[in-house]
């Protein structure tokens, strides 16, 4: 009996199966391959790459510290009032405003108090800063969190919030500090006005300032103090080295670095406050908490001579400026010699 032939089409069995052609590959052009990422890197070269990484902190930079500053060096070579500021318009005036500044008196006596006022402060903050960071190193475990929480929070407070508290707190009638003097026995603080005398209003505004600048400066130099070997103090100890010779010999010489980058950080965050002194005194009484900044801010509001108040802001600049470089140069000085 004869088997039946296949259709056409259809399979001849397992065999027919195993002994068909593969098909034929299709052509390169029509099975076009996913572009790899190493295709898609090339088409940026490699030296582009470093420029277009920093871009966004340039432009950053450039929108908020770089245009302002230009921008008020040109309205201090103007004549710059509240005409110009309303109509535009305004006239070249050259140096005649740096002039003026630098013939008045007011100027001198302020920018002295303004380096007293850094000195002062920056002084405060590091020595305090530095010795908070050192007992963080001697505290328990328990106890140095709970320091360092404390610290965190004082240091991410509001400035104006901080600045509210201690308006508060040194309030003349109902204010914590006059209460607990009063209380140890100094009664010639009852209802006695911080900021209605000098000298008081500046203390008030140095323990302000001093209160929210020292754990930004503790909590970096206990940072920087955990990557110091602890052999290193053991040994020190061992010698018969105290505290102080340990600081200085061991601390002190490897933070050296450490100890000038949050110096120059404190010298120009505490050189240029506005906020603190403004929202407490508004630079009184008298003019006895006026900074540099606050003198620019008043020439330009009082007076509304935008032009005098560019040309103080920008002499201002030139004064910090000139500060950093003596700072720095003295910093480069005592590391060549090391």
């Amino acid at each position: 009996m004869t088997r039946p032939a296949p259709r056409p089409g259809a399979a001849a069995g397992p065999i027919a199966e195993a002994t068909a052609p593969a098909s034929a590959p299709a052509p390169a052009s029509e099975a076009a391959p996913a572009p790899s990422s190493a295709g898609r890197r090339r088409a940026v070269p490699d030296t582009l790459w470093p420029y277009l990484l920093i871009a966004p902190t340039v432009v950053g930079i450039t929108l908020l510290l770089a245009y302002p500053l230009v921008r008020n060096l040109l309205i201090s070579l103007q004549h710059y009032g509240m005409a110009e500021l309303i109509r535009g318009g305004a006239d070249f005036a050259g140096v005649e405003n740096y002039q003026e500044i630098l013939r008045d008196g007011e100027f001198w006596q302020v920018a002295r108090r303004t380096m007293w006022w850094t000195g002062i402060n920056v002084v405060l903050i590091m020595v305090i800063g530095t010795g908070v960071a050192l007992m963080l190193q001697r505290l328990g475990k328990r106890m140095r969190t709970l320091l360092l929480s404390g610290l965190v929070l004082a240091w991410a407070s509001p400035v104006i919030a901080t600045t509210t508290v201690f308006q508060w707190l040194f309030s003349s009638r109902l204010g914590v500090v006059n209460w607990l003097l009063v209380r140890l026995g100094f009664d010639s603080f009852q209802d006695y006005s911080w900021l209605a005398h000098g000298p008081a209003a500046f203390t008030v505004l140095v323990l302000l300032v001093v209160w929210q600048s020292v754990p930004f400066v503790a909590i970096t130099l206990h940072s920087a103090l955990t990557t110091v070997p602890a052999e290193l103090f053991e040994s020190a100890r061992i010698d018969g080295a105290g505290g102080w010779r340990v600081f200085r010999s061991i601390t002190l010489p490897l933070l050296r670095p450490v100890f000038g980058l949050l110096l120059s950080l404190e010298v120009i965050w505490v050189f240029r406050c506005f906020a603190q002194i403004w929202a407490v005194t508004g630079g009184g009484p008298g003019g006895a908490t006026t900074t540099l900044p606050v003198y620019a801010y008043q020439v330009a509001r009082s007076l509304h001579r935008y032009d005098l108040g560019a040309a103080a802001a920008t002499l201002t600049v030139l004064i910090l400026i000139a500060v950093l470089i003596l700072h720095f140069r003295q910093m480069f000085r005592q590391e060549a010699e090391l």
